[in-house]
């Protein structure tokens, strides 16, 4: 088959490395343009950026000269962009990028709630997909589409098995790795020996972009779910993997070996459509009683999965209550590798591949 032109945004930045390591080998899509700030213009990929994982890339990525992440720079035979530039450019670029006629596929946060953009956990809420036609009345030529927040998205696919059961409040506290704020989000004299109980904005959207994943469409956009959703963010000396301590109630009493089935058997489009991306199982029990820890569960199902264990139900909540630990790759399942599902899930659903 012949492979898709996709385009890498804010290619130089932590989840912009990620992406491109990730669809340096992807069967489907070619990277053929790379953007980055305009300082680093012209110069190959390699030249400029810091690269922080440990795969080496193709010579035609390392060689690579580096564009600008204006609209009007990306070359016309760009199939699909992806995103990863700052929250304070997303917005702007991206929606003319739309007016455009290009496919955006965006880890920046603005626009993610618009009633017409689609949030996407492709396990959790594929059918949101269909959101991106309203996009039509705005205009555009071409659609964004946006994956969640690292810790929602590893919440929501967690919850996914679980919906079977009704569910109908959420208390999450999150204990996130350092490489979720970027390559210089939190120095290193903060991090170091200590816990950061604050994320700015990161409980809103936890909150906001859980129920917006676990709601419903509607003919003029979406319905949040009517869940209750409590979260606490905190940042600890961890480099990647967001560890999650959950306690949700159910619609009803269930069992735990009953549940447990429920998230080992978990599968969803993404499975049965045999994405490239997606895991095999996606949502993985641990019943060692320590785990999952970052450093030993981070990068199961490449990366993809969700690892959750301690699963049992709280001595001191009523009978309806669950606990768990959940932990995810924030710059994998939660970031790049999600971004990266999103679109497969586009251009399969789309009939492109």
């Amino acid at each position: 088959m012949d492979k898709i032109n996709v385009a890498v945004l804010g290619a130089t930045g932590l989840v912009g490395q990620k992406m491109v390591e990730i669809l340096s080998k992807h069967p489907w899509f070619r990277i053929s343009y790379l953007g980055a700030s305009e300082s680093k213009r012209g110069l190959r990929y390699m030249e400029t950026v810091k690269w922080r994982f440990s795969e080496y890339l193709p010579d035609e990525i390392v060689d690579m000269r580096l564009g600008g992440t204006r609209p009007d720079e990306i070359p016309g035979n760009i199939d699909i962009v992806f995103s990863a530039l700052p929250s304070s450019v997303a917005a702007e670029v991206e929606i003319e990028l739309a007016r455009l006629g290009f496919i955006i596929v965006s880890n920046a946060s603005p626009l993610r709630l618009e009633r017409d953009i689609p949030l996407i956990n492709p396990e959790v809420n594929p059918h949101h997909l269909k959101l991106a036609k309203l996009q039509e009345a705005r205009g555009w030529k071409g659609r964004i589409l946006k994956n969640p927040n690292c810790t929602a998205a590893i919440l929501t696919l967690s919850l996914a098995p679980l919906r079977e059961y009704g569910i109908k409040e959420v208390i999450v506290t999150t204990m996130q790795a350092i490489s979720g704020a970027g390559l210089r989000g939190v120095p290193g004299y903060e991090i170091v020996d200590n816990i950061i109980p604050f994320i700015e904005s990161e409980e809103d959207k936890i909150i906001d972009e859980t129920r917006k994943i676990l709601g419903e469409t509607t003919s003029n956009g979406y319905r949040p779910a009517e869940t209750i959703v409590s979260a606490t963010a905190t940042r600890v000396p961890v480099l990647d993997g967001h560890l999650e301590s959950v306690h949700v109630r159910l619609g009803k009493p269930v069992d735990i070996d009953d549940v447990t089935s429920s998230m080992e058997k978990f599968v969803s489009k993404p499975q049965k459509l045999g994405l490239p991306t997606a895991p095999p199982q996606p949502v993985i029990v641990n019943r060692y009683p320590d785990r999952p820890q970052p450093r030993l569960d981070r990068n199961a199902g490449n990366g993809m999965s969700v690892v959750v264990g301690r699963l049992e139900k709280p001595r001191l909540f009523d009978k309806e209550w669950l606990k768990y630990l959940v932990l995810g790759h924030n710059l994998i399942r939660g970031a790049a590798g999600i971004a990266v599902l999103v679109a497969e899930l586009y251009v399969k659903e789309e009939g492109l591949v």
